[in-house]
C-alpha cells in the first residue's frame, strides 16, 4: 500500500552516534486512487536517512508495515494536484451540462404545460359544441313534434275542406233551384207554402252542413304562433352562424398573414444557416491545418527532446571521462593528509549516496519513457478519433505533455547533480587508489565529445527557431480559429434561438389553422343542422297558409248562405207571395 509520510530525524549524541531516522505516516492511497488520512503512526526507516528532516516522501509498505520503496513526494504530489485540478474542471463542465439539461427540461415542461392548456381549451370547446348540438337536437325534436301536430291539423282541415266542398256543391244545387224559382217568379208564378217550407229546410240544412270556422281559426292562430316561436329561436341560431362565419373569415385572414410571415422568416433562417455551414466548413479546414501544424510542432518537440536526451547522454559520457562537466572544488591536499580509513569512509558514503541518486534518476527516466509512450498512444488515438472523441482526448494529451515537460525539466537538474556527484566521487577514488597503491600509475583516458556536442547544439538551435516560428503561426491560427469559433457559436446560438422561434411560430400557426378548420367544420355542421329545420318551418308555413285560404273559403260560403237566406226572406215578404 502506498503512504504519504514525513521524514523525522532524531538528533544523535556523542555516545549513541547518529540519530535514528523515522517516518510519520500521514495518508494512504486507496484502491480507487483516492487518499484518506491515517493515524499518525511512526515507523523506523533507515532507508530515509539520506533525506532531509521534514521532507515529504511516498512509501510503499507491505501489510506487515515493512518499507519496500521510498521516493520523494514532490513530483507525485504535483501530479496528484494536477489530476485533482483536471477532475475539478471536468466536474465544472459536467455541472454546466447539467444546468443546460435543466434549462432544456424546464423549457420542455413549459411547452408541455402550454400544450395541456391548449388541449383543455379544445376539450372545453368540444364540450360546448356537444351541448350546442344537444340543444339543436332538442329543438329539432320540438320542431318535428310541431310538424306532426301541424300535419294532424292539416288532415283535419283537409277533411273540413272536403265537407265544405260537398256543402258547397249542395249549395250550388240549391242556388240553381233558387235561380229557377226566381225565374218562375219573374214569369209570374208564385211560391206555394210547401215550396217555401222546403226552401227554408234546405237553407237550414246547408247552414248546418258548413263547419264552424271559429275553432279552426283558433287552431290556425296557435299554429302560426308556434311557428313564429320556432322561427325566432332559429333566427338566433342563424345570427350565431353568421357571427361564426365572420370569425372564421378573420381567422383565415390571420392564418394567411402568419403563413406569409413564417415563410419569410424561414427563408431568412435558411440563408443564415447556409452561411453558417460555409463558415463551419472553413473552420474545419482551418482546424485540420492547425492540427497538421500542431502535429509537426509535436514532432519537432520530440526531435528536440530526443536531441536533448542525446545531448545529456553524451554529456554524461563526457562527464564520466572527466572532460566536460565541472566538478565541485575538492581540497586535494586535505584528502592526501586525511587518514586513510576516514577517506575510505567518505568514498563509501559518496558511493552510497550516488547509488541512491542514480536509482531515483533511473526511476524518473523510466517514468519519463512511460509518459512518452502515453503521449504517443494518445496522439495515435487523436489521429484516428472523431471530432467528439478528439475534444475529450486533446486536453488529456496537453496534460500529459505538461507532465512530461515538468518531469524532464526536473531530470535536467537531477542529472547535473548526479554528474557532479560522480565527478566528486571520482576525485576521491583517484586519491584513495593513489594512496592505497602508491606504486601504480593512474592515467585517465579522455574522449573529446565537444564536436558532437557543438553539432547537436547547432541542430537544436535551428530546430528551436523553426519550432518558435511554427508556434507563432499556430498561435495566430489558434487566435483566428477561436475568433471564428466565437462568431460561429454566437451565430449558432442565434440560429437556435431563431429556430425555436420558428418552431413556436409554426406551432402557433398550426394551432390557428386547426382552430380555423375546427371552427369552419362547426360552421358547416351548424348550417347543415339548421337548414333542414328552416326548410321544415318554411314548408309548414306554406301548408298553414293553404289552410288559412281554405278557412277563408268556408267564411265566404257562410256569407253566401246568409245572403241566400236574406233573398228568400225578401221574396216571402213580397205582396204577391204573401197573398199566395
Amino acid at each position: 500500500m502506498l503512504y504519504l509520510a514525513e521524514v523525522q530525524k532524531q538528533k544523535g549524541s556523542l555516545l549513541t552516534g547518529a540519530g535514528k531516522t523515522e517516518i510519520k505516516l500521514l495518508a494512504c492511497q486507496r484502491t480507487d486512487q483516492s487518499w484518506s488520512t491515517v493515524s499518525e503512526d511512526v515507523i523506523a526507516a533507515e532507508e530515509a536517512s539520506k533525506l532531509n528532516d521534514g521532507a515529504l516522501i511516498l512509501v510503499e509498505m507491505t501489510p506487515q508495515r515493512q518499507v519496500q520503496r521510498i521516493q520523494e513526494a514532490g513530483r507525485p504530489l504535483v501530479n496528484i494536484l494536477q489530476n485533482f485540478s483536471r477532475q475539478q474542471e471536468k466536474i465544472k463542465v459536467k455541472e454546466e451540462e447539467i444546468d443546460q439539461w435543466k434549462e432544456s427540461l424546464t423549457f420542455q415542461a413549459q411547452e408541455l404545460n402550454r400544450r395541456e392548456l391548449e388541449i383543455e381549451t379544445r376539450l372545453e370547446q368540444l364540450e360546448n359544441m356537444e351541448d350546442e348540438f344537444q340543444r339543436l337536437e332538442t329543438e329539432k325534436q320540438a320542431v318535428e313534434t310541431s310538424c306532426a301536430e301541424m300535419e294532424k291539423l292539416r288532415e283535419e282541415v283537409e277533411r273540413n275542406r272536403q265537407e265544405l266542398e260537398g256543402a258547397w256543391e249542395h249549395l250550388r244545387g240549391e242556388q240553381r233551384r233558387l235561380e229557377e224559382s226566381q225565374a218562375h217568379l219573374q214569369q209570374g208564378k208564385t211560391l206555394d207554402e210547401e215550396q217555401s217550407r222546403l226552401l227554408n229546410e234546405l237553407l237550414d240544412r246547408l247552414s248546418s252542413s258548413v263547419a264552424p270556422t271559429q275553432p279552426m281559426q283558433e287552431h290556425l292562430q296557435l299554429a302560426f304562433e308556434m311557428l313564429e316561436t320556432q322561427q325566432s329561436l332559429l333566427n338566433s341560431h342563424w345570427e350565431k352562424l353568421e357571427q361564426q362565419k365572420t370569425t372564421v373569415g378573420e381567422q383565415q385572414a390571420e392564418v394567411d398573414r402568419l403563413s406569409q410571415i413564417f415563410s419569410e422568416h424561414q427563408n431568412d433562417w435558411q440563408q443564415a444557416q447556409n452561411s453558417l455551414e460555409q463558415q463551419t466548413v472553413q473552420l474545419e479546414v482551418n482546424t485540420v491545418t492547425l492540427t497538421s501544424k500542431q502535429e509537426y510542432a509535436c514532432k519537432l518537440k520530440d526531435q528536440l527532446q530526443y536531441q536533448e536526451d542525446l545531448y545529456q547522454q553524451i554529456q554524461f559520457l563526457a562527464a564520466m571521462s572527466g572532460d566536460v562537466v565541472s566538478t565541485p572544488e575538492v581540497d586535494m591536499a586535505a584528502l592526501e593528509k586525511m587518514p586513510l580509513e576516514e577517506l575510505q569512509k567518505i568514498v563509501q558514503d559518496l558511493q552510497g549516496k550516488l547509488n541512491v541518486d542514480s536509482s531515483f534518476v533511473k526511476e524518473q527516466e523510466q517514468e519519463l519513457e512511460e509518459k512518452q509512450k502515453t503521449i504517443e498512444e494518445l496522439q495515435k488515438k487523436i489521429n484516428q478519433a472523431s471530432e467528439i472523441e478528439r475534444s475529450t482526448l486533446e486536453p488529456e494529451l496537453a496534460d500529459e505533455k505538461d507532465h512530461y515537460q515538468m518531469l524532464n525539466e526536473t531530470l535536467v537538474g537531477q542529472r547535473r547533480h548526479l554528474l557532479e556527484c560522480q565527478g566528486l566521487l571520482k576525485q576521491h577514488k583517484v586519491v584513495l587508489l593513489r594512496r592505497e597503491q602508491p606504486s601504480a600509475n593512474f592515467q585517465e583516458e579522455k574522449l573529446d565529445f565537444s564536436p558532437v556536442l557543438v553539432h547537436i547544439e547547432k541542430q537544436r538551435q535551428r530546430q528551436s527557431e523553426a519550432l518558435q516560428n511554427l508556434e507563432r503561426e499556430i498561435e495566430q491560427m489558434q487566435a483566428s480559429i477561436e475568433q471564428m469559433q466565437g462568431v460561429i457559436e454566437e451565430q449558432t446560438q442565434q440560429q437556435q434561438t431563431r429556430w425555436q422561434e420558428l418552431q413556436t411560430m409554426e406551432q402557433d400557426l398550426l394551432s390557428l389553422r386547426t382552430a380555423t378548420a375546427e371552427c369552419s367544420g362547426r360552421v358547416n355542421l351548424y348550417q347543415e343542422a339548421l337548414q333542414p329545420i328552416q326548410d321544415s318551418l318554411d314548408g309548414l308555413r306554406q301548408k298553414l297558409q293553404g289552410i288559412s285560404e281554405i278557412q277563408q273559403t268556408g267564411d265566404e260560403q257562410i256569407q253566401v248562405i246568409n245572403q241566400m237566406r236574406q233573398v228568400f226572406v225578401d221574396l216571402i215578404s213580397q205582396p204577391q207571395l204573401a197573398a199566395t
